[in-house]
């Protein structure tokens, strides 16, 4: 490294612009891993902070991008299974330190796996975000009523692979980026029976992945689960989505006491089904109840994608690096992507 200036994307205040501007490069701490980041992707959070400006978004600039794939520029004291020049593969968090849209940035080594030779950065860039967003909603705590369990263990723990062979599940929004790792999450975890619901030109990928019915987002959901159940008992719901009438459709369906996980917003009035669990999560790695889960996927993370168990998204580069994350979440909040994951090249930054 020859300078300690990097370019990132900044976001210049509330409701403001995207402006790539120089920024420091920062230095590892104990426990830590700098990266530099050859490939990032884009997702539907990071315009939703430039439009609506949340009330925790405190400080501007701020500094979005969560998912990175790279190369190991430098490890922090006490960095063993690291080494400078590894092909990585982490998941970032939204701050100065630990976000993506840079050229440069910080990760703690616990949540870093080394990048099998068969998947591309472009590729790996498309994963840490969406897989974190499923497994957190699957197999972590969250704000899970008390006596309502996670799904245990992991598939990729001891126990885990094929523990629920014989349950139905449905995905709602399986062409998502979140809903294409929540279906092979669920197909490692062994559900017999994985419905989801999509723009039928996805059919083909979401079975590759493992769904077993894929239903036409815009069909009669009510029948057509019914349809898929064949009678089996549904205890569990995994949205994607957030689109109020979906999910009201599938809750006529759910079992009383079953869960009902959204990764994005609750639509529906909770207090008409006091018989279902809502889950609603926070995908990061970095709070404290999350970080264990993450560094137990990372650390076999790898082996999962090397052995094809866990396959990234589609994928569509951008040009202009980070100078192209405007035009390309303007695309996203039009709704114009489909299927795919866009990413950009920090270090093609004009």
């Amino acid at each position: 490294m020859t300078s300690s200036q990097q370019k990132a994307l900044h976001l210049d205040g509330p409701f403001g612009k995207f402006v790539v501007k120089p920024k420091d490069i920062q230095k590892p701490e104990p426990s830590e891993v700098l990266i530099k980041v050859y490939a990032t992707a884009l997702n539907p959070a990071d315009w939703k902070i430039q439009k609506y400006n949340p009330p925790f978004v405190k400080e501007y600039p701020y500094f979005l991008g969560s998912d990175i794939a790279g190369v190991v520029e430098e490890v922090g004291e006490g960095v063993t299974t690291f080494a400078k020049g590894d092909r990585v593969i982490a998941k970032g968090t939204w701050d100065d330190r630990h976000a993506s849209y840079q050229q440069y940035t910080i990760v703690d080594a616990d949540h870093v796996a080394k990048l099998p030779e068969n998947v591309s950065f472009d590729e790996a860039a498309s994963i840490p975000l969406g897989l974190a967003t499923a497994v957190i909603g699957l197999y972590a705590d969250c704000d899970r009523p008390q006596g309502v369990k996670k799904l245990q263990p992991p598939p990729w723990e001891a126990g885990g692979e094929g523990a629920y062979k014989g349950k139905a599940v449905v995905v709602l929004g399986g062409s998502t980026c979140v809903g294409q790792f929540t279906i092979q999450v669920l197909k490692l975890s062994g559900f017999s029976k994985i419905i989801t619901t999509a723009s039928l030109h996805n059919a083909d990928l979401l079975k590759s992945f493992g769904a077993t019915h894929v239903i036409d987002r815009n069909a009669d959901l009510v029948a057509e689960l019914k349809r898929a159940l064949d009678g089996d008992s549904l205890d569990l719901i995994y949205d994607a989505v957030g689109a109020k009438d979906t999910q009201a459709q599938a809750l006529e369906l759910l079992a009383p006491g079953g869960q009902f996980i959204a990764a994005a917003m609750v639509q529906v009035d909770k207090a008409a089904y006091p018989n279902v669990h809502f889950v609603t999560l926070y995908a990061s790695f970095r709070i404290p109840a999350f970080w264990p889960i993450g560094k137990s996927l990372f650390s076999k993370l790898h082996d999962l994608l090397l052995s094809g168990a866990i396959k990234p998204n589609n994928v569509e580069v951008l040009s202009n690096g980070l100078a192209g994350v405007a035009d390309g979440l303007k695309r996203m909040e039009n709704n114009e992507v489909s299927g795919k994951k866009l990413i950009v090249r920090p270090t093609e930054t004009p």
